[in-house]
């Protein structure tokens, strides 16, 4: 160990050291090398003369060292005067080197006798040329289908969650699409029949403002439902096609020729056999409730058509509601205060004020009845914020008694500048039928109880409640018999019942009115801003209301308890995925499936004339599916009522009329397991796997639940895989407006400017899905990808270099494994614990482990350390000698296994390499595998697992030794020749150094 020590600084400390040149060299470091690699020999030659190594030459001591490592003499042999030739690389290069010592060499004279690389695969990808030519020779040769074909080891299906088509892809869509390909691709390795079917969302409104914003304003006013329809469909189709071409490029396997698109005919007749199953389940009703409304899109919309966009500002108030009587209550009645007593409520929807109903309170909570005392001064605005408003109950002689909950007392005299004194307090339930004045309409409107809801995080602890413009308010009027009131059209605007306020945009200037009413008749106590999150239409990008209207709606409680069940039956990855869909499911309310547009799914109801009865039964429902299925959707435009109904009704088809609402996309989408899986030949319900982003808990992954557990008692998936969204490298979400948008085709193909933007091709794209921890949110940018090209480049650099060192390698040239070298034997055992790790990783979807095995493996392990060991024996060693050949068999069973874990991920590397082999991959069954997914996954070897227990403890200490010094060479030169004197001492010092 002194020696050791003393080498490492003078090493460092000596750039300027001489550096041999020529086949010394060569030699030298060759078998210092293979000493190393071939260390159970070495550990055996302990009783070696160190007086042999300090009067010999270097070339006798590494000749020496070499028979050592590839021989089985024992050490007398070795050190007798024995004439038997070595045959291994170090002695053919000596043999060179003193045939020809002194002597010039020409330029080429001895090429002859070096077997170098050699193969047409290139170092450059030019993956623009390469990778099309690929995808062209899968095509021509329908490789997909072969391989799916000739597997024979189950099915798997994988259902993909449709996209909408309606615009250009963009990076989320390539992370999902290419995860979608890695697992199948694996999978088509893993001998499973893999079924991919790739489906596009057609219909909705997102569609129809597409079609709506191309058109100037004659057209639209020509625009007929149908021409619209036509318009809508010929746009879909257009992109469907378009981002298809997309997804192809990114390499992604599937049935491209019968895809499933939402708008045809076959489709949506099964989609109308749900909606008919769960009409005749009784989970299906019209009613007038509360829905989220857009009016900028005039239709109602589901919480997944939602965005909750941070720093909304709306304009909250704090209102008086006069009371007009009492009930007794413990303690004592409220005469004293009777005169001049009202409650309090705090909104942050002033223009829903008209369609209140009553005031709820919790029962649980203590409130307190308090005298109001302004303080002295100006208290038309707050000195502290401009942009608060004190009302003129703060202005009045009187000092108003006001209720309140108690625990916001004090919070509300800073708030309002004023000292409230209690006079009396009182539990919620003691407030139940009190009775208040309307503010506007001058109508006796009671107090009720609500529940959990109203808390004392905000507010005053009594709540407006309006069952036509919100949830918990329309469950707390069903319990008390409240009316409906719902004043305001599809525009958003107020309606004539709203009285003055008539034609006033609600979120405008309807809010104001509404606001300055109050004020002016002393009702008003402070209005200020109020920044939150607020409901937005996702695909106008504008503010929504809740509104009562007569809509369809799905009863989820009818079914919520089995789905809850369902639920915990899935494998859900990652596995918090779970606690997000179950609370989502647990409590949302009933599902509102009709839309008030044109470009969608009828729901095929008739409604009586005269009375508004819907006419929706299972004769109906059948009649519309087997028209649709034949004629499509359209049919419900242009066909007359009595060609719609069926025969039984055909006589009094006068008396009804068609409904015009279209149904939910989500519910389009959600029933995509009835139209594709159990329709389609070779898919099976339920699927194997739905992968989508995170967002689809609450939409795909959660209406797909609702309809296949309503009809069929069962979740549509077995395991579902969620993954993050896409950021860039900042952290950032991506906007045109900040100039940090990655474009997948711009990635590929490269833009413009290739200097700013490379064409980095498909794979290094693939790449970066495999390197990311998709659970959360990925990032990518220039420099990301940059990084993914270099990792990229050494990857195919490693592969190159395989496949030229293997040029004149053929299967029958394989040294048996008992033969080995250890060194060979060891690196055996390393890629076969690669290989079962990587295949784990695949198992468990954690593609990341997969990106950084083979970076360490591949990239770092193997061309830093066994190539480095393989050359002089590749080079210089004979072509057909012993060394050459079992060095040749190492590297043909790391070639064809790199090549076929990779394959799923870099499909296009993959195939080009499988395509310049020089030898044929025979496979199980006998057969040439022509193309690297009819080739299998590497089968498992127990013999190369059966690796010296013993020697794998070495061999990890020799290899991180290694990667230490492999950075400079005279470092490893000086250490090698320190280890092998400090072996012959003690190995076990050799193991510590």
């Amino acid at each position: 160990m002194e020696a050791m020590s003393f080498f490492k600084p003078f090493v460092v400390s000596n750039p300027f050291a001489p550096n041999p040149t020529g086949a010394a060299m060569a030699i030298q470091a060759s078998s210092q090398v293979l000493l190393l690699r071939n260390c159970s020999s070495l550990e055996k030659t302990t009783s070696i003369s160190l007086l042999y190594f300090r009067k010999n030459s270097p070339a006798k001591v590494f000749s020496l060292l070499n028979r050592v490592c590839y021989s089985t003499y024992s050490s007398d042999e070795l050190f007798s005067s024995s004439k038997r030739r070595s045959r291994g690389p170090v002695m053919a290069a000596k043999k060179t080197s003193e045939d020809h010592s002194g002597a010039k060499q020409d330029e080429g004279r001895y090429k002859h006798t070096v077997d170098l690389p050699k193969t047409t695969f290139g170092m450059r990808a030019n993956s623009s040329t390469r990778e099309p030519e690929i995808q062209k020779l899968w095509d021509e040769n329908q490789v997909f289908k072969r391989a799916v074909d000739k597997n024979n080891g189950g099915s798997f299906v994988l259902h993909d969650g449709p996209p909408y088509a309606n615009g250009d892809l963009h990076m989320g869509h390539a992370l999902n699409k290419i995860l979608k390909d890695i697992i199948n691709r694996y999978k088509l390795l893993q001998n499973y029949k893999v079924s991919y079917v790739p489906g596009w969302d057609c219909h909705g409104l997102p569609i129809e403002l597409k079609v709506l914003q191309s058109l100037d304003q004659d057209t639209r006013k020509e625009l007929t439902p149908l021409k619209l329809r036509a318009k809508a469909a010929k746009f879909a189709k257009a992109t469907v096609k378009k981002q298809m071409a997309s997804f192809k490029r990114y390499g992604v396997w599937g049935d491209w020729d019968h895809p499933y698109l939402t708008l045809d005919p076959e489709y949506e007749a099964a989609q109308i056999e749900v909606f008919g199953e769960m009409v005749l389940q009784g989970y299906i009703y019209r009613g007038r409730k509360p829905v989220h409304w857009s009016p900028s899109s005039r239709t109602a919309l589901a919480e997944a058509e939602l965005e909750y966009p941070e720093g909304h500002v709306s304009k909250s108030m704090y209102v008086s509601f006069k009371v007009v009587s009492t009930l007794p209550v413990s303690g004592g009645s409220l005469e004293d205060f009777f005169t001049n007593l009202s409650l309090v409520i705090w909104t942050t929807t002033p223009w829903t004020i008209p369609a209140n109903a009553a005031v709820a309170v919790n029962p649980k909570l203590q409130y307190a009845v308090v005298e109001l005392h302004a303080l002295s001064g100006d208290v038309s605005a707050s000195p502290g914020d401009k942009k608060k408003r004190f009302g003129n109950v703060l202005k009045q002689q009187q000092k108003p008694f006001l209720i309140v909950a108690s625990d916001l007392v004090s919070t509300l005299e800073t708030k309002w500048g004023t000292k409230l004194v209690v006079k009396k307090l009182l539990m919620g339930s003691d407030l139940e039928n009190y009775r208040y004045i309307h503010p506007i309409d001058n109508r006796e409107c009671q107090v009720v109880l609500g529940g959990d809801y109203i808390t004392t995080d905000s507010g005053t602890g009594l709540v407006h409640t309006a069952p036509g413009h919100g949830q918990e308010d329309y469950v707390t009027g069903l319990k008390y018999g409240l009316p409906v009131i719902s004043p305001v059209d599809d525009d958003g605007k107020f309606t004539e019942e709203a009285g003055q306020f008539s034609g006033l945009d609600v979120l405008g200037c309807g809010n104001d009115a509404i606001i300055e009413y109050l004020d002016e008749r002393m009702l008003i106590i402070m209005v200020e801003p109020y920044i939150h999150k607020y409901p937005y239409d996702w695909r106008t990008k504008k503010p929504t209301i809740f509104r009562a209207t007569e809509q369809w709606f799905a009863s989820v409680e009818g079914f919520r308890k089995v789905a809850m069940d369902a639920i915990s039956q899935v494998k859900w990855i990652p596995s918090q995925a779970e606690n997000r869909i179950s609370a989502m499911t647990s409590s949302r309310s009933d599902w509102c499936i009709s839309r008030q547009r044109t470009w969608g799914v009828p729901i095929p109801v008739f409604y009586h004339v005269e009375s508004r009865e819907p006419l929706l039964n299972e004769e109906t429902i059948d009649h519309i599916k087997s028209i649709i299925s034949q004629k499509g959707s359209d049919a419900w435009w242009y066909m007359t009522v009595e060609e719609l109904l069926p025969n039984e009704y055909r006589d009094k088809a006068s008396e009804y009329e068609k409904g015009t609402d279209t149904m939910d996309v989500w519910f389009d989408s959600g029933s995509s397991w009835a139209s594709v899986l159990e329709k389609r030949s070779g898919l099976s319900f339920p699927a194997d796997l739905y992968l989508e982003g995170t967002d689809q808990h609450r939409g795909w992954f959660q209406s797909s639940l609702l309809t296949s557990i309503a009809t069929k008692g069962k979740a549509p998936y077995s395991s579902v895989i969620t993954h993050g969204f896409v950021l860039d490298e900042r952290g950032l979400k991506m906007s045109k407006s900040l100039g940090n948008v990655v474009d997948p085709n711009i990635v590929i193909e490269g833009g413009k400017n290739k200097g700013a933007a490379p064409s980095y091709g498909a794979d290094v794209l693939r790449l970066w899905v495999s390197s990311v921890d998709y659970s959360g949110d990925v990032m990518i940018g220039p420099q990301v990808l940059r990084q993914m090209s270099d990792i990229y480049r050494k990857l195919r650099g490693t592969l190159r270099f395989l496949l030229a060192n293997l040029h004149d390698w053929r299967v029958d040239y394989a040294v048996p494994y008992s033969d080995l070298p250890m060194i060979d034997k060891h690196a055996l055992f390393q890629l076969e614990n690669v290989v079962s790790n990587i295949k784990e990783s695949y198992e468990n979807y954690q593609f990341f482990k997969i990106f950084q095995i083979i970076q360490r493996f591949v990239i770092v392990d193997l061309s830093n350390f066994y190539f480095d060991t393989a050359k002089d024996r590749l080079y210089v060693g004979g072509s057909a000698s012993f060394t050459r050949r079992s060095c040749q068999t190492v590297l043909s069973a790391h070639l064809l296994s790199i090549v076929r874990v990779i394959a799923p991920i870099l499909p296009h590397l993959a195939e080009d390499v499988w395509q310049h082999l020089s030898f044929q991959c025979i496979t199980e069954d006998g057969s040439n595998a022509k193309f690297v997914f009819e080739s299998r996954w590497p089968a498992l070897n127990q013999r190369w697992l059966a690796f010296p227990e013993e020697d794998i403890g070495l061999w990890e200490n020799i290899l991180e030794e290694l990667s230490l010094v492999t950075s400079n060479f005279w470092l490893f030169n000086l250490a090698v020749e320190n280890l092998v004197l400090q072996s012959m001492v003690n190995t076990q010092d050799w193991l510590e150094i």
